[in-house]
């Protein structure tokens, strides 16, 4: 039965007032999105559509979408896509979806070594792959391995590099540096769980894993555990990297300086806000000479 009172047009514009009531910063595009993504359409295919009468059955297909969106779920979760810098992944209820905050960690970590030779890089807490494929990407020298203790996100990641063709990306099950023993590397990036338990923001982000983002102690029990870790991984001269909360910064640069690394610095993110923090591990010879943590 052929519903006369609205056309698919009607639908999406009626959807984009309705996203747009909940503070959806893109709600045009997200109505434009659900319909492609539930009616399997191309962008043209969705403006030579949109004059016609929607059926019952797209109807409430559509409805439906609409209705997960508006109670909070991320869109890539409905559509199972996300864009990541260049980067097209898929998601899962698994994985977090991946932020442009994070790609402020990805653009300090290309920023060492040289892009023509080969470095050993590991990604901890790889997820859906985001930070180790965007990597891959533009270093297809480098040699990246990345981790994570759920075989669910591992194998969205394995997908993700499959789908991409990202041959220098190998992947194993470990906890942090458990699972890793023996192997060092030139560069350690992470984006941890960094959420402490009580804070409020976690009422957004209830479709997405508790685990990959929830930590003890403030939020700061993953960004030290790795911290206090790293050294036993990482070549002399070897760098770690960090995702954090925009107030964690002094707190993760302080343990860096404890744990012994120098240059220790913190950058923002496209916000602004405090985002990432890392240092440099001393080389032997720094070592030899007794040279002292410093920060910048």
């Amino acid at each position: 039965m052929v519903d006369t009172l609205q056309s698919l047009g009607d639908w999406r514009r009626d959807a984009a007032r309705q996203l747009a009531a909940v503070d959806s910063a893109s709600a045009e595009a997200e109505a434009r999105w659900l319909v492609e993504h539930v009616l399997a359409l191309t962008t043209t295919q969705l403006i030579l559509a949109e004059p016609k009468a929607l059926t019952r059955a797209p109807r409430q297909q559509l409805d439906a979408a609409l209705a997960r969106r508006l109670a909070g779920e991320p869109l890539a979760q409905i559509t199972g896509r996300a864009d990541f810098g260049p980067l097209a992944l898929r998601i899962t209820p698994d994985v977090l979806v991946p932020r442009a905050d994070t790609e402020a960690l990805v653009t300090r970590a290309l920023a060492q070594g040289n892009a023509s030779a080969p470095l050993r890089v590991l990604d901890l807490g790889t997820g859906s792959g985001a930070i180790a494929l965007m990597i891959a990407h533009a270093r297809p020298v480098w040699q990246i391995t990345a981790t994570d203790r759920s075989p669910a996100a591992l194998a969205c990641a394995q997908d993700n590099a499959r789908s991409l063709g990202a041959a220098n990306v190998v992947f194993k099950a470990a906890d942090w540096f458990d699972g890793l023993a023996g192997e060092s590397f030139d560069l350690i990036v992470a984006n941890p769980p960094y959420i402490a338990a009580d804070d409020p923001h976690l009422a957004a982000l209830t479709h997405e894993p508790r685990q990959a983002l929830v930590a003890a102690d403030d939020g700061l029990a993953d960004l030290a555990a790795i911290i206090s870790g790293a050294p036993a991984h990482l070549s002399p001269g070897a760098s770690l990297f960090l995702e954090h909360g925009h107030t964690q910064g002094p707190a993760v640069a302080a343990r860096l300086v404890e744990a012994g690394f120098h240059d220790v610095a913190t950058t923002p993110d496209a916000a602004g806000r405090d985002r990432v923090t890392g240092g440099v591990l001393p080389t032997q010879a720094e070592i030899s000479s007794g040279v002292k943590s410093r920060s910048a």
